[in-house]
């Protein structure tokens, strides 16, 4: 499952870390619906509120349904045909979403038969590896290029800081009994897990304790364009996107982050595996010790720097794995597809 991650990007510059590449070729960077709203975190957790892309159609009917927005949303699906006054009567956790229960769940079928795609974006996501001496969090994200930088460029400069991971997510948007003010909110849809991330859960798994789970990750602008139009590629052709990946990385980091009030850079710090879990000044952690030192001094609401490049020495060798789509397709292969329609969200 993923029920932590850290978004940390000031506002602009997740802006310009989103741009991409609209259906006549043209560079564009999506703009924000309601950025006021946003607040950068290294803590994020369900039913607080973090930014996802959308296609610009489901705000204005006569749109382009390859543009983006930016949007700050409630993580936590609340359907549409919920008829309670207040959303947090809803019974059930919906953070999470399974692929292989998508297409018949009723929390989320009408919503994503209707197009309603997101791409939930993060710099990455934690998992906790059970150990003898308790849980271990670890921090999961993109390989990192080596021009990847902590220092942020002015203006509309080609984005060459941080790549944020770009989960696949489906929204609702609920509309009060009484009236009022919309709300938004959004699942992130799970797969099994990669080798990778199975190694972190694999305590839990041989102790009978369920399937280990990850995010379904968008990897590449093509995969974000084919789950966001939904105007041009339907639910059919669009859930088979749905995929465990194995290019990630991941490294373990302080129990600092277990609490989910603490927001600073130390959550995402590399840390070396040992007695005092401290943070050893190796030639692949020296960036970042650099930028923890100069974030310190001012929390993500007020500076927000764009993460540094980091290795990881903790990668495994891919395995082929048979995974939950499989359960899509089978589903598929029974229901057919209606025509996707002009709407509002």
């Amino acid at each position: 499952m993923c029920g932590r991650t850290a978004c940390s990007l000031a506002a602009d510059n997740l802006r310009r870390a989103c741009a991409y590449r609209d259906r006549r070729g043209r560079h564009r960077q999506p703009e924000w619906v309601r950025q006021e709203r946003y607040q950068p975190s290294y803590n994020k957790g369900p039913q607080s509120s973090g930014p996802v892309l959308l296609s610009r159609r489901h705000l204005h009917q006569d749109a382009d349904s390859s543009e983006r927005v930016l949007m700050d949303m409630r993580w936590g699906l609340v359907p549409s045909w919920f008829k309670q006054d207040n959303p947090s009567k809803l019974q059930f956790n919906t953070s999470n979403c399974r692929s292989d229960t998508m297409l018949s769940k009723s929390s989320y079928k009408g919503a994503l038969l209707k197009g309603k795609r997101c791409v939930v974006l993060a710099d990455g996501f934690y998992e906790w590896q059970q150990q003898s001496g308790g849980k271990q969090p670890y921090f999961i994200y993109f390989p990192q290029t080596k021009d990847a930088t902590d220092k942020e460029t002015e203006g509309d400069e080609e984005w060459k800081g941080w790549r944020l991971l770009t989960m696949a997510g489906i929204f609702d948007c609920w509309e009060p009994p009484g009236g009022g003010e919309m709300l938004y909110t959004y699942t992130i849809i799970t797969v099994d897990a990669s080798k990778d991330v199975s190694f972190i859960h694999h305590r839990q798994v041989r102790a009978g304790k369920g399937v280990a789970e990850m995010p379904a990750i968008l990897d590449g602008d093509e995969a974000i364009r084919k789950w966001l139009d939904f105007a041009e590629v339907p639910t059919q052709e669009a859930v088979k996107l749905i995929q465990p990946t194995e290019n990630i990385v991941f490294h373990p980091v302080s129990t600092f982050v277990n609490n989910i009030r603490n927001n600073t850079p130390e959550c995402v710090a590399p840390i070396e595996l040992g007695a005092k879990k401290e943070l050893k000044a190796t030639p692949s952690n020296k960036v970042m010790l650099g930028w923890l030192k100069k974030s310190q001094e001012s929390s993500p609401q007020k500076k927000e720097n764009d993460l540094p490049k980091w290795t990881s020495q903790f990668i495994h060798n891919p395995s082929p794995k048979k995974t939950s789509a499989d359960v899509l397709q089978q589903w598929l292969g029974k229901q057919g597809q209606p025509a996707a329609k002009k709407h509002k969200a």
